[in-house]
């Protein structure tokens, strides 16, 4: 718990605050900035957790947070709320617990809300990083133990089942999935290829990521050409996080019995009325297997997950490029660029660092 001096402690608490739904792209002025304040103790009795937040993620899912729930039930994350706080996932420090699993003092990932301090309720959502000794590097955690690298194990390795030697397609390849994906392919002797928005991307999936061979969408005019030309044989697993019309001209190019994991589809979050997808009777004719998932549906692995990518990175084997935006006040900018293409990798938000 808080020491005495702590627990009269009031302290000013910058947040993002979510101003209204959106239709089409997110503006800005979608968010604003203001600073409350915040005691530096729970409520007596609270079981939960005061955090001070450290590092946020910047993910293209916080886009559909931003449309009002469609009414069908189970879904992953609630939409935010107007004049509340944004959230998403971040690395932060347990400055005050009522939980038994949390003491001060704690590094913690998870969900957690855009401001400098965060009250959470229900800390299940929450992990220790148990790593610092050897992984003293935050981001590693954001990007690599977090959630965006359990959502590439899972939707590689437990969705799509690879073995040496098949063809592997992943799309917004230099995305914090795409590039662990690729990566995952390549250390189980996959023949990879990805595709991004720019030369730049290009050059760095082929380059520091190792992947096979990489290309510029936004310079391909025929898609179903040019992953003919990437993939004369066919593709045996699309990670797909992009949807549209490049999963309707992959779904031309698989081979029987493909996999593909349905991560994300960017191109169409900020479309009011979504793009159809038209080549589906391939997936009969071919015998491929298309699944959707989470990786929040698979936290039972995450020990597995561990267990496979803690060694990669003690190793060397696993890079990554990590695009740093600092200060609270530019993360509405900074989570907008991933729509825009501006970012490079994984996008964080530096709130504090210590």
């Amino acid at each position: 718990m808080a020491d005495s001096s702590d627990r009269k402690a009031v302290v000013g608490n910058k947040q993002v605050i979510f101003m209204d739904f959106v239709s089409g792209f997110p503006k800005e002025s979608s968010m604003y900035v203001t600073t409350g304040t915040v005691k530096l103790k729970l409520p007596q009795g609270c079981r939960g957790v005061l955090l001070k937040n450290l590092y946020l993620s910047c993910d293209t899912y916080m886009r559909i947070l931003m449309k009002p729930h469609n009414g069908s039930s189970g879904d992953a994350f609630n939409p935010y709320a107007p004049g509340c706080p944004i959230y998403g996932f971040g690395v932060a420090k347990v400055l005050d617990s009522g939980h038994p699993d949390f003491r001060k003092g704690d590094l913690v990932w998870g969900i957690t809300t855009w401001e400098e301090y965060s009250v959470i309720t229900a800390p299940e959502i929450l992990f220790k990083i148990q790593h610092t000794d050897q992984l003293c590097f935050f981001f590693i955690f954001l990007l690599i133990i977090g959630m965006a690298g359990m959502t590439a194990f899972i939707g590689f390795y437990e969705i799509c089942s690879p073995k040496k030697g098949e063809y592997v397609y992943v799309s917004a390849a230099l995305g914090a999935i795409g590039q662990l994906v690729g990566q995952f392919a390549k250390l189980t002797g996959c023949y990879v290829v990805g595709s991004a928005g720019s030369k730049e991307k290009v050059d760095l999936l082929k380059n520091k990521f190792g992947f096979d061979e990489a290309f510029n969408y936004k310079e391909e005019h025929d898609l179903n050409a040019a992953l003919k030309r990437h993939f004369p044989e066919g593709i045996d697993i699309y990670f797909d996080n992009v949807g549209g019309k490049m999963l309707d001209a992959v779904l031309l190019n698989m081979r029987v019995h493909g996999r593909i994991a349905a991560c994300g589809m960017i191109s169409q979050y900020n479309a009011d009325k979504p793009e159809g997808v038209s080549n589906l009777m391939n997936i009969v004719y071919k015998s491929v297997r298309m699944e959707g998932f989470t990786a929040m549906d698979h936290l039972q692995q995450y020990s597995k997950f561990l267990g496979t990518i803690i060694p990669y990175i003690k190793e060397g084997k696993i890079a990554y490029a990590e695009d740093i935006a600092e200060g609270l006040e530019n993360g509405p900018s900074a989570l907008l660029g991933l729509f825009h293409g501006r970012s490079i990798g994984k996008q964080i938000i530096v709130v504090a660092r210590a």
